[in-house]
């Protein structure tokens, strides 16, 4: 049996549910690349603006935040990416990759592939499933340690391209460490990664270029071409935007599967979650359609522009389930999770299982 996790009576009804929304899963490209490039501009308008604004001025105040958000509803897209038919999108990729992936050093390869794993079967929620923590069956700390890694990401990914990248051209050794263990995004700090269908063919290439970008700012800094502040602006706007994205991971999920057992398609939808507050304010932490994470689930190729319209037809149809797999808002998703861990907490049984389980967050490139 799964700890503390929610029972359904029966198993949903995927077939008449994909039916009721099979006119949603075909993208539309002009609707990407306008938002994104909007986004991705704004992004280093606001970027700009801050290097250049007084210290602590409410002018770089607004921009820095301007900044965070823009920035983060732009690197968002790599999920999309992760989610097109292979070979789809190839342009729109590369320009993602040189507007927003590689000068944030989170070139596509690092999501693509890895992230997929996540959807199969009979690996969500697994210990093979490199995005799940079963923070609900933990210390309520544990919520708080996996937020306050954040700080320390963009550091990370400065080390991992611009310093130890050219060591592995040289090192097949560290190469293969680089490769294996320091080109995922992922929660497991144990994840390996090995090659698989979804690999892109281009991450060497990918690689390469996050190195220069970063080489490249480093210098113009040094050289005295960009000011100063550039790298510290730039380092807490990639902070502030994984921040937020931090706490929405931690909210996409009830994370109740302490045992980390395979899950039905059901009980992975029960265990995923759906906000869709009011569209400004939750489109700000959740953006590109990731406030219908458990929709999301249930038809991962949809794209990120249908899926609220799938929501509000599926909510319809299927009030009830909907219903568990929905919340109010962020503070009622947090509040659910921490209250889950807390009771985690108070059932000694339970709670020796989880300790169990062998997996350990990182929040982090792994």
């Amino acid at each position: 049996m799964l700890a503390a996790r929610t029972q359904p009576s029966e198993d949903l009804p995927l077939d008449d549910m994909r039916r009721r929304v099979r006119d949603l899963f075909e993208p539309k490209p002009w609707l990407y690349w306008t938002d994104f490039l909007f986004h991705i501009t704004l992004t280093w308008v606001a970027f700009a603006m801050t290097v250049q604004a007084a210290l602590w001025s409410p002018l770089q105040v607004l921009t820095y935040l301007v900044s965070v958000f823009a920035l983060y509803r732009s690197v968002i897209f790599i999920h999309e990416l992760a989610h097109q038919k292979r070979g789809s999108f190839g342009m729109f990729r590369w320009v993602w990759n040189l507007l927003c992936g590689l000068p944030t050093l989170l070139p596509s390869y690092v999501y693509s592939g890895v992230h997929n794993h996540h959807h199969r079967k009979n690996v969500y929620g697994t210990a093979e499933d490199s995005e799940y923590y079963p923070f609900a069956a933990r210390s309520p700390l544990e919520i708080v340690g996996f937020l306050a890694l954040s700080v320390l990401l963009p550091g990370l990914l400065v080390i991992r391209f611009v310093a130890l990248t050219p060591i592995g051209w040289v090192s097949p050794l560290v190469r293969s460490y680089l490769w294996k263990r320091a080109s995922s995004l992922t929660l497991d700090a144990h994840f390996i990664r090995t090659t698989s269908e979804r690999d892109e063919s281009d991450w060497r290439l990918q690689e390469a270029l996050a190195c220069g970008y970063g080489a490249a700012a480093i210098a113009l800094v040094a050289g005295g071409i960009l000011p100063g502040q550039t790298l510290v602006v730039w380092y807490l706007m990639v902070f502030g935007s994984l921040s937020v994205n931090a706490v929405r991971t931690v909210v996409a999920h009830r994370y109740r599967n302490a045992q980390r057992q395979p899950m039905t398609i059901t009980e992975q939808f029960l265990d995923s979650v759906d906000v869709p507050g009011q569209r400004f304010v939750t489109g700000l932490w959740a953006p590109v359609g990731l406030r219908y994470h458990a929709t999301h689930h249930l038809f991962p190729s949809m794209p990120y522009h249908n899926l609220g319209e799938a929501y509000r037809r599926l909510l319809h149809d299927y009030p009830e389930v909907y219903a568990q797999a929905t919340r109010r808002g962020l503070l009622d998703a947090l509040r659910q999770l921490w209250s889950d861990a807390q009771a985690s907490q108070r059932r000694p049984t339970v709670q020796a299982d989880a300790t169990g389980s062998g997996a350990e967050h990182s929040g982090g490139l792994r």
